[in-house]
């Protein structure tokens, strides 16, 4: 087999993981593929959290027998008991010839473990093929495993010249329909979202999933100092339907009564919060507005990740809200700055989406 035969079979196995999107977390998405005889035989991605794994799944849709085989995998089979039995006896078992890894597990209950037990058992390992695609696959899992702190986006829309909205706060729409769409296969990619109050005074925003295929609804998380969300807000109103978290100074039973839970912090602590949400599984947070919030959550250092919807537009107006508000840097040599910067044209529109360089240059 080639090493361009390799990637080709690996490349399927990193599209395979890609349906898991929204159902697996706080796992990693993980596809496999078994071939046989220069033909892929069987094929399956982590479905669902608690599910099979990637390598059960492509074992159970086999098509023929798989001994001798040469497996591909985009994680490190785990060799660890959790909600299911560990991967790499299962490969083992099956007398699978090689295995071919994309990336090496740093889950301390995995790391390496699995590639030991595998060649323990006699089976050839290979691993590194296109493991910068799977790093950039599963960088939710990633941070959140080896930090138990949320991988954090910040995700907003601006005209061309950098405004959220106009003067007269209105924003309806700055971006295109294909934008918008996109904008709900981020909220399908991540556990949470988080605005400011004023979202929601202002918008009555829903921060739901609507999507043409199997999704999931995102944990709301509402930052209001002063509990002044509106009671008959649509967020409100659903908070039996879909989890609506209030971050707040107050407390009030009739916000309670209605389904919304109440996190009380005498400051809001956002380095806290994060850690509060680590702790209870929530692995990523988008958050999606106002200006204030991205300000905040920028100065923080909780962000990971930036996505900017760009739209030909011009409104003008020195009252126009922009998009990162609070204090700002005094410096450009203070700014931000973004690493693996991609672009993505929806459209007139432009996705910019890029990671935060934590360490300042």
């Amino acid at each position: 087999m080639t090493e361009t035969d390799k990637k080709i079979y690996m490349k399927k196995a990193i599209e395979l993981a890609q349906h898991g999107e929204g159902f697996v977390n706080p796992n990693p998405l993980v596809g496999s593929i078994i071939v046989k005889n220069g033909k892929i035989i069987g094929e399956g991605y982590h479905a669902q959290f608690g599910g099979p794994h990637a390598e059960v799944n492509a074992f159970n849709n086999a098509t023929e027998d798989v001994t001798d085989a040469t497996m591909f995998v985009t994680l490190e089979p785990c060799a660890h008991y959790g909600k299911t039995p560990p991967c790499a006896l299962k490969i083992i078992e099956k007398k699978i010839k090689k295995v071919i890894i994309a990336k090496t597990d740093p889950n301390p209950l995995v790391h390496m473990k699995g590639i030991e037990l595998l060649k323990n058992a006699g089976i050839e390992v290979e691993y590194g093929l296109l493991s910068d695609e799977v790093e950039l696959q599963n960088e939710i899992f990633l941070k959140y495993i080896q930090t138990k702190l949320p991988f954090v986006s910040i995700k907003y829309a601006m005209t061309a010249d950098g405004k959220l909205a106009t003067k007269k706060m209105d924003s309806k729409w700055i971006t295109n329909e294909a934008s918008r769409a996109y904008v709900h296969e981020l909220r399908n990619r991540h556990m949470a979202i988080m605005v400011g109050v004023n979202t929601i005074i202002h918008d009555d925003a829903r921060l739901n999933t609507r999507l043409d295929k199997p999704h999931r609804n995102p944990i709301r998380i509402i930052i209001d100092p002063d509990l002044d969300i509106p009671r008959d807000a649509y967020v409100v109103k659903t908070a039996q339907v879909q989890p609506t978290w209030v971050v707040t100074k107050k407390y009030e039973q009739r916000l309670v009564d209605l389904g919304v839970r109440i996190i009380q912090m005498p400051d809001i602590d956002l380095v806290a919060l994060m850690k509060k949400l680590g702790e209870e599984k929530v692995d990523s947070v988008l958050i999606e507005g106002g200006s204030y919030t991205h300000g905040k959550a920028l100065e923080s250092g909780i962000v990971d990740k930036v996505y900017v919807f760009i739209a030909p537009k011009l409104v003008g107006g020195k009252q126009a809200l922009t998009p990162v508000g609070s204090e700002g840097v005094d410096l450009m040599s203070d700014a931000y700055q973004l690493k693996h910067v991609k672009y993505t044209p929806f459209g007139d529109d432009i996705l910019m989406e890029g990671t935060i360089i934590k360490e300042k240059i």
